[in-house]
């Protein structure tokens, strides 16, 4: 295989691998309020099932990161796919809450196993131009979550709630089928680290130039998770839009989420990660400050919606420079380094609901602060940078360099 050129066909691959997160979260959300008469359990049952799986697929990548790195990417993807088949096969023939939540947990992990391992098969194709890749399997992820919740939908109409999980089960028996044939195992035998969890992590958090690019990414996605968590109420019930106009107005965000991965395919190549990240940021600055403004002067919601869109734009180009910029610099780490970005991206994530409820007053001020916070937090970060042309070093340089060895 020609690792300089990955065909169009390997990375939709790896981006339906990763989609099967986006998937498993999304399209069972329209149905959550006949799972409860179904379950003969109340609502709030069923929404932590939510939470169930965001923790344990957090408590997944730190598991099965640094074992990608000991025993290699394919196994634990194909075996990872295979018990997601198996959990939501469950998950559709499930008949009380707490079995449901116990299937939920499973896939949850099984789905970690599957994910953690697709970064730094990117990260082995592409190389020095990792944020390339990570920008074309993005773009191409980024369908699953504004399609999910139209698909769930779909279901429900033609359908019960379990055969949203019995598509679940269809889409990672095709998509596990195809990785069988074609996903290639990067990480040979020669290559591969041993299996030491807390010195994989200790490789990862002691590498100073990494340490604050690692932030920089758990705080992109805090502001993220602040958008996720308060849109319906910024766009519904503070503007009182109705849930046609809601999903054109999330689906232009996704969009704009697209674009910058596009973009930054496009351009990453010429001027390097370390560029694209800084002007990420600096139009991160602009809007989420402009973002601020709009909210405490109380301007109609086409300026909330003027502001949102570049900084969701910005706040993508910076996490996947970042997290490109990362996975440089560990070629016989990158499964420990995606499970330390994907558990802290997570973690700061779960911060932004408590944040704001906390902080709630019944406008959009709390919501705009909260991202502003999460971009000065990211300026206070980039001060920590410090590239430097030396790779032997254990520093990272740009991203058009070679890439260094830990």
């Amino acid at each position: 295989m020609n690792r300089s050129s990955p065909s169009l066909a390997l990375i939709m691959l790896l981006a339906a691998v990763i989609a099967t997160t986006p998937l498993a979260i999304d399209m069972y959300l329209p149905a959550m309020p006949q799972l409860a008469t179904s379950l003969q359990t109340d609502g709030l049952m069923v929404q932590q099932s939510l939470s169930i799986f965001l923790a344990f697929y957090g408590i997944g990548m730190l598991l099965f990161g640094p074992l990608a790195d000991a025993i290699g990417r394919r196994p634990l993807a194909l075996w990872g796919l295979a018990i997601f088949f198996v959990a939501s096969v469950l998950l559709s023939q499930t008949e009380s809450i707490e079995w449901f939540l116990t299937w939920r947990a499973l896939q949850a992990f099984a789905g970690s196993a599957a994910t953690v391992v697709i970064p730094g098969i990117i990260r082995a194709l592409y190389q020095e131009h990792t944020a390339k890749g990570m920008s074309y399997v993005s773009m191409m992820m980024m369908l699953a979550p504004l399609l999910a919740p139209a698909i769930g939908s779909l279901v429900l109409y033609v359908a019960s709630w379990p055969w949203i999980f019995a598509v679940l089960a269809g889409y990672a028996l095709v998509i596990g089928a195809f990785a069988a044939k074609y996903l290639p195992e990067i990480n040979t035998k020669a290559q591969r680290s041993k299996l030491d969890f807390f010195g994989s992590y200790q490789v990862v958090f002691a590498h100073r130039q990494a340490r604050p690019l690692i932030a920089i990414s758990m705080f992109a996605s805090f502001s993220f998770f602040c958008f996720l968590t308060a849109v319906p109420f910024v766009y519904i019930e503070f503007f009182k839009v109705d849930e046609q106009t809601f999903s054109l107005l999330f689906g232009i965000n996704v969009l704009m989420l697209i674009m910058a991965n596009f973009t930054n395919s496009r351009l990453v190549t010429r001027f390097g990660s370390h560029k694209m990240l800084k002007a990420g940021w600096c139009s991160a600055l602009l809007f989420a400050c402009g973002l601020l403004v709009v909210s405490v002067a109380e301007l109609p919601l086409l300026w909330t919606v003027l502001m949102i869109a570049p900084l969701m734009a910005s706040l993508g180009l910076i996490a996947t420079n970042a997290d490109a910029l990362i996975l440089i610099a560990f070629p016989k780490h990158s499964g420990t380094a995606t499970a330390v970005i994907g558990t802290l991206r997570f973690g700061c994530g779960a911060l932004a609901g408590p944040l704001l409820a906390l902080f709630a007053n019944g406008g959009t001020v709390p919501f705009a602060a909260l991202m502003l916070g999460g971009v000065v937090a990211i300026t206070i970060a980039r001060w920590f940078i410090q590239p430097v042309s030396a790779l032997n070093t254990g520093n990272i340089a740009s991203s058009s360099a070679a890439p260094s060895n830990d």
